[in-house]
C-alpha cells in the first residue's frame, strides 16, 4: 500500500539521508547475529545493545527486545533476512502515526481544521528551527496554498533576520516587529494580517529558550490566547522541532517542550549528517507524539512528511 503514494525519489532520498545511521544500525545488528542460525537470548541480548547504542534510548530498546521474544517464540526459525523483516514490522508497528498517515504524500491542510491553518513552531536554537520553518513554507506553498510567516522570536535579531531571508527566499511575507517587542503581538499581527488576505498557512517562529520553563510555558499561553481572538481554532499544530544529531539530547529537549507546551507534532532535522537516526524511534515511542515532518538535506525538497513504514524500511535496509 505504501509504494503508491511514496515515490521512488522520495524513497531514494530517504535512504541515502538515513545511509549513516543504517550503515551504523545494521551493522552492529549483523554483528549480532552473527554466526547464529536462529534467533536465542544470546542474539537478543546483543540486539539490545546494538539499539541502546544507536541512540534508540533503553525504554523503547526494551518494548522492542520484548516484541522480537514474543515473534521469536512462534517460530522455528528466523535468519537475519527474517529477522529484518521482523524488525520492520515490529518497529514500525509501535510508532506513534497521524490518523491520516496514509494520506500524507503531500503537504496538505487537514480537512476541517479552520483556516487559516496555524503552525506554532518550538524547539531550542540551533536545531534547525528558521530552517524547517523556510523550507515548510516553500513545501505549502509549492502545493498551491498562500503562505505567511510570523517572526515571533523577538529576542534574537538574527532571528527575524533569518526568517525575513527566507521570507524573501520563498517569496512569503513576513509579519515582524523589532527586536524585544512581545511575541504574542506578533503572533496576533500575524494571523489578522493572514485572515484579511485569506491566506491558507501561518507559519509562526518562537523563542528558542528553556531556561526558564514556567517563563516559556507562560509565553507560549499568552501567544496562543491572543491568536484565537481572530482564529479560534489556532494553532491547530504546535510543532516541535528536534536536532536527530544530538542524540539523548533530543529527548531531554523534547520532556522540557512537551511539559511546557501541547506539542502535537514533531519534525526531527539533521537526519543525513549523523548515525543517530534511531532517535526517532525512541522519541516518537516514547512521547506519544507523531514524527510530522523529518530534514535530510540542505535543500528546499529534502524536508519530507514522515511515513513510519517506509523510515524503518531504510533504516534497517530493507529495500523489499
Amino acid at each position: 500500500m505504501f509504494k503508491k503514494f511514496f515515490s521512488k525519489k522520495k524513497k531514494e532520498t530517504l535512504d541515502a539521508g538515513l545511509q549513516k545511521t543504517q550503515e551504523g544500525v545494521w551493522s552492529k545488528i549483523t554483528h549480532a547475529i552473527a554466526g547464529k542460525s536462529k534467533v536465542d537470548d544470546e542474539v537478543l541480548d546483543n540486539l539490545e545493545e546494538a539499539f541502546i547504542t544507536s541512540d534508540v534510548g533503553t525504554d523503547t530498546t526494551i518494548r522492542i527486545i520484548e516484541r522480537l521474544e514474543a515473534r521469536v517464540a512462534r517460530d522455528k526459525y528466523v535468519g537475519s533476512e527474517e529477522l529484518r523483516r521482523l524488525l520492520v514490522e515490529e518497529v514500525s508497528d509501535m510508532l506513534e502515526k497521524p490518523d491520516n498517515e496514509k494520506e500524507l504524500d503531500d503537504f496538505k491542510i487537514p480537512e476541517g481544521a479552520g483556516h487559516p491553518y496555524v503552525i506554532l513552531v518550538v524547539g531550542v536554537n540551533g536545531v534547525g528551527k528558521t530552517t524547517t520553518i523556510g523550507k515548510l513554507a516553500y513545501q505549502y506553498k509549492s502545493a498551491g496554498y498562500n503562505v505567511v510567516l510570523g517572526a515571533a522570536d523577538t529576542y534574537r535579531a538574527a532571528a527575524v533576520e533569518q526568517i525575513l531571508i527566507w521570507g524573501e527566499r520563498v517569496g512569503v511575507p513576513v509579519i515582524h516587529q523589532q527586536q524585544g517587542s512581545d511575541p504574542a503581538a506578533v503572533a496576533f499581527d500575524t494571523v489578522s494580517y493572514a485572515k484579511a488576505h485569506d491566506a491558507d498557512v501561518v507559519i509562526i517562529d518562537t523563542a528558542g529558550r528553556l531556561h526558564n520553563k514556567i517563563h516559556l510555558m507562560n509565553e507560549l499561553s499568552k501567544v496562543k490566547r491572543v491568536m484565537q481572538r481572530v482564529v479560534p481554532e489556532a494553532p491547530q499544530e504546535v510543532l516541535l522541532v528536534l536536532d536527530g544529531s544530538t542524540g539523548q539530547n533530543a529527548f531531554e529537549q523534547a520532556k522540557q517542550f512537551v511539559a511546557a507546551t501541547e506539542v502535537n507534532n514533531l519534525a526531527i532535522t539533521k537526519l543525513d549528517g549523523t548515525s543517530k537516526g534511531g532517535v526517532v524511534i525512541g522519541i516518537s515511542d516514547q512521547f506519544k507524539i507523531p514524527v510530522k515532518y523529518i530534514g535530510l538535506g540542505e535543500g528546499m525538497e529534502d524536508l519530507q512528511i514522515f511515513h513510519s513504514t517506509e523510515f524503518v524500511r531504510s533504516l534497517f535496509g530493507d529495500s523489499i
